[in-house]
């Protein structure tokens, strides 16, 4: 992957910034969706607190059944507060994707001249790696292997696809 980025990074950074860019559009807006549904049930949970402190003031609810709403209402409030947070929080997170290849760059670039590959260069390069369940069906055995890299992910099949047809690090 390092001699590859270094040899042709203007293609990976254009299949990566589409890539990231249909990942991030999709995922922000499913957020985004998500995030005005949780607020207009925060906005709706208020005007309904106020109604049935009204009716409690006016005697048409029971203190007891007032204080099973309210603290419903409130619980709820407060699930939908930290679940606006973090929606926020992701949003955003999506929103860094194209700043995050240049980032993975830059890294990559540093380890240029990698003879051998360090913990360090492994740590501050790889996120994670999936091995999956050994398939024999084809009467020989076959396991992927999947890495994801810091700051971009797993890479498209197009690029795998290019890794595996000549280039190797």
């Amino acid at each position: 992957v390092i001699s590859y980025v270094t040899r042709y990074e203007a293609h990976f950074r254009v299949e990566m910034e589409q890539k990231l860019r249909l990942q991030s559009e999709e995922t922000i807006r499913v957020y985004k969706k998500r995030l005005a549904q949780a607020e207009r049930r925060l906005g709706e949970l208020d005007r309904l607190f106020i109604r049935i402190y009204e009716d409690n003031v006016a005697g048409k609810l029971s203190d007891e059944r007032f204080a099973l709403m309210s603290k419903t209402y409130e619980d709820e409030q407060a699930q939908l507060k930290e679940e606006i947070q973090t929606l926020q929080k992701e949003i955003e997170v999506q929103e860094r994707q194209i700043e995050n290849l240049k980032q993975f760059i830059q890294r990559v670039r540093k380890y240029e001249d990698l003879d051998e590959l360090t913990p360090y260069a492994l740590r501050e390069l790889v996120k994670a790696i999936y091995i999956e369940a050994p398939d024999k069906s084809s009467g020989k055995r076959h396991q992927g292997i999947r890495i994801s890299y810091d700051l971009v992910g797993i890479l498209p099949a197009s690029l795998l696809n290019d890794l595996q047809n000549g280039e190797t690090a």
